[in-house]
């Protein structure tokens, strides 16, 4: 996790506007910096990094010897970048994996490009010699992007809204704050004042649709059909590759561990996969619940089974409360649902973060909003009617979110 922040046409006096962005400084506690656009004094960049690979060549922006015009804000992990690499036979000036950004867009322009990236991302990329910006986010939306837009070309983007809401502007007094779209990727032009002009918004995928980096990706071969142990083998396939292309990274990697389903194939999985690469630490996994929580006896069930270096973290109601005000402001949600899930998850990471050296940490969470896990999801007949959330095809199930 890092922290991205942009502004474009600022009105106001950037060292003053980069106060603002010190408010997302928790997403990276490894090293900070702001950075001006050259030539254009009302645009700057700023970044908080979390360094999870290449520790020594990672700060962003990203700019490279090949490409002086290019300037480059992510947070994210592109799985494939090795494998684009390789493939296009690029010279690159890293180790980072977003570098490949820079690459692609020069050899096929930003739909060629963000079409050809498999991982998670939210993304501003600068192009001084065609003066034009581009914003992109994943199709799922799992790094977070906001952005904040006036009528006269002033353009904000930040990881979390928190970072945009006190920006001032001399054309409103407050700024209307939205999350970009998932699946999306947006153009402006970049006019002599440093202000932009949205060109258009492209919708470049649909989680239904196959896309393009499948072309190159090094999953085995899937087999045809939907006999049950066709579609378990299909199954066992795609889920070992999703953990696999995960371990890109220079920092400890562990699991969070609840002992259901989910987060205990995962555990298994990527302790497997941790050994097959001959990583010499053993894997630390983390439970928290309340005292005689029947979450962490069944991940002590799955940790003695698996043989992880397992941890416990106990908490009362009186902490989980006092907890709130900080989940609601990292959230920035009030949503019930969100807030009771995340109170736990708060509480294990600050322990994690003070008590180990695990960085990189592996779960399994997702796969029941993906997949529609919760029981409210088999109550709600009206809301699975209305957004067509599960359709019947071909006598088997599809999920249409």
């Amino acid at each position: 996790m890092c922290g991205i922040w942009a502004l474009f046409g600022s009105d106001d006096c950037l060292s003053v506007q980069c106060l603002s962005a010190m408010k997302i400084a928790h997403r990276g506690p490894d090293a900070f910096r702001f950075e001006n656009v050259n030539g254009y004094t009302n645009c700057c960049f700023g970044f908080h990094r979390l360094a999870v690979v290449d520790p020594l060549f990672g700060m962003q922006p990203i700019r490279v010897k090949k490409y002086p015009y290019l300037w480059l804000c992510y947070n994210g992990e592109i799985y494939n970048h090795k494998k684009m690499q390789q493939h296009f036979e690029f010279e690159y000036q890293t180790k980072v994996d977003g570098e490949i950004i820079l690459h692609l867009y020069d050899k096929g322009g930003i739909e060629q490009t963000i079409c050809m990236l498999d991982g998670v991302f939210a993304f501003v990329l600068l192009d001084t010699a065609n003066k034009k910006v581009f914003l992109g986010r994943d199709t799922y939306g799992v790094r977070p992007l906001f952005k904040a837009m006036t009528e006269d070309g002033f353009l904000a983007v930040c990881s979390e809204a928190k970072g945009l809401v006190t920006l001032k502007h001399s054309a409103t007094p407050f700024l209307k704050v939205e999350p970009f779209l998932p699946g999306h990727y947006e153009v402006l032009d970049l006019k002599p004042n440093g202000k932009v002009a949205s060109v258009e918004m492209v919708k470049y995928h649909h989680c239904r649709d196959v896309p393009l980096h499948a072309l190159y990706d090094n999953v085995e071969k899937l087999f045809p059909g939907f006999e049950i142990e066709t579609v378990k083998n299909n199954l066992r396939i795609l889920f070992n590759n999703a953990v696999k292309k995960r371990l890109m990274t220079d920092r400890r990697i562990g699991c969070l561990l609840s002992g259901g389903l989910d987060s205990s194939l995962v555990a298994a999985t990527l302790l497997k996969q941790l050994k097959e690469a001959q990583v010499q630490y053993p894997l630390q996994t983390f439970a928290i619940g309340m005292e005689d929580s029947p979450d962490l006896l069944a991940a002590r069930k799955v940790a003695d089974h698996i043989g992880s270096e397992h941890y416990e973290v106990l908490f009362n109601s009186e902490e989980g409360i006092q907890a709130l005000d900080e989940v609601i402001f990292s959230l920035e949600t009030y949503d019930i649902t969100t807030v009771r899930a995340s109170v736990g998850m708060y509480l294990i990471s600050k322990y994690i973060r003070k008590n180990t050296d695990s960085v990189v940490i592996f779960s399994g969470e997702g796969s029941d909003e993906l997949t529609q896990g919760y029981i409210y999801f088999h109550k709600d007949w009206r809301g699975r009617k209305k957004n067509c959330f599960v359709c019947q095809k071909q006598n088997s199930w599809c999920f249409c979110l």
